[in-house]
């Protein structure tokens, strides 16, 4: 009579086998989304490394924290991973417009398949639909307001190119989290290739504009914001968020840390800058250093006269009373104020668009703009700037056109003062 077979792992602890392709794999029972328990499975090199992972799974569950199982649907998952995973990696905004999207489009359109089967030709497919599918009947708009194709007249209402790109990215990083977590061998929608959207077009200020719209701020309350906005390029968020303590304006320089924005739990609140390259310290223009220190003492004045309602925010532009002022309202009185000074409509951001297609025109070097604006990459500078700098181009080249001649001329070779390297 053989010995019974040694029990090396307790209750509740799952199992471990070496599988045919020398890969070990563990399974246990875990809390589901869903909240049903169901077995999931991971895989490592090693018998180690397997168990770890199961064991990191199964102490989440018996936390009360649901884990995701291949077998959930792809709605499930989503789920799941925009309230246990995303929900700490991502600002409260760009978390709220995950939920939207996942809400509005892949949940519908998805949600119902098996995650372990989501293959690439489903995220083709319904990638194709969602670029052609008028918004307003998939999302019943036209039966709640009765028009659209509730009286037969589909207004085709399909998703920008932008917009759909924007789907696909949410859906990659939730499956890209599903593989890290192996209960994905590979991402599907990675294997998908959409169509790049075209740049949103943008009509910055020309150096005659620019000085115009920097004539009117001279009678504006916030004569200083426009005046950083436009020598500067700071992001509208930024200016909002600025505070005195940031701001050495005996040195000239003012460092940016914050940003004000309106949280749908917060309110009003200033966060810190959405990357580490955007927190920066630039050098500010004689003229912004003036027309701050005009603002510091308007504001002190407004200071005295709102007496005990003054709300000291530290914030450099406020209302009146001294409370940060809403960004959406900014838009408003910005509108506003363009069309008293007899300019063309933009928007706020195209003010740091105009700031940097100024400074390319006038030779200054892409890094130097770069660190400016505070982008990440030095890709994305060029990129967004890209029609610049093929005028720019055009200009050179005529330049040399100019120096070259046309034809077999004889001209005088013009005076060469240093080697081109």
């Amino acid at each position: 009579m053989t010995a019974p077979r040694k029990k090396t792992r307790a209750n509740g602890e799952g199992t471990i086998y070496q599988r045919k392709d020398g890969r070990w794999e563990a399974a246990g029972y875990v809390l589901a989304a869903d909240g049903s328990r169901k077995r999931v499975r991971v895989y490592g090199t090693t018998r180690k490394d397997a168990a770890d992972k199961l064991a990191e799974k199964i102490t989440d569950s018996n936390r009360g924290l649901p884990v995701a199982t291949a077998d959930s649907t792809v709605g499930v998952y989503l789920a799941y991973w925009l309230g246990s995973v995303a929900v700490h990696r991502l600002r409260e905004n760009t978390h709220t417009r995950y939920a939207t999207c996942i809400r509005l489009y892949l949940k519908p359109g998805l949600g119902a398949k098996k995650l372990a089967r989501l293959t690439t030709r489903d995220v083709r497919t319904f990638l194709d639909r969602l670029r052609t599918t008028c918004q307003c009947c998939a999302q019943g708009l036209d039966i709640i307001h009765k028009r659209c194709c509730a009286i037969g007249a589909c207004c085709t209402k399909v998703l920008s190119a932008l917009t759909v790109a924007y789907v696909h990215s949410v859906l990659k990083s939730a499956l890209e989290h599903a593989v890290r977590e192996d209960e994905l061998p590979r991402n599907v929608a990675r294997n998908v290739k959409t169509t790049a959207p075209r740049p949103r077009r943008f009509q910055p200020l020309t150096a005659a504009e620019a000085r115009q719209f920097l004539q009117a701020a001279r009678a504006d309350r916030l004569h200083a914001l426009y005046e950083l906005a436009l020598r500067t390029g700071l992001r509208k968020g930024e200016l909002l968020g600025l505070r005195w303590e940031d701001l050495d304006l005996d040195g000239g320089t003012t460092t940016v840390r914050y940003s004000l924005q309106r949280t749908r739990t917060a309110g009003l609140t200033s966060l810190p800058t959405k990357t580490r390259a955007s927190e920066r310290r630039i050098a500010l223009p004689r003229e912004c250093v003036h027309s701050s220190k005009s603002h510091q003492e308007s504001q002190e004045e407004e200071r005295k006269a709102a007496g005990a309602s003054w709300k000291d925010s530290g914030l450099v532009f406020t209302t009146p009373r001294g409370g940060p002022l809403d960004p959406a309202n900014m838009t408003r009185r910005f509108a506003a104020f363009l069309s008293r000074a007899g300019l063309r409509r933009i928007r706020f951001h195209d003010l740091r668009h105009s700031t940097a297609t100024l400074l390319l025109e006038q030779g200054v070097d892409l890094v130097v703009i770069k660190e400016l604006l505070g982008h990440a990459h030095i890709g994305v500078t060029a990129g967004v700037y890209a029609h610049v700098r093929l005028r720019l181009q055009r200009q050179a080249i005529e330049t040399l056109n100019d120096v070259l001649g046309t034809g077999n001329d004889d001209r005088e070779d013009p005076p060469s003062t240093a080697t081109v390297r």
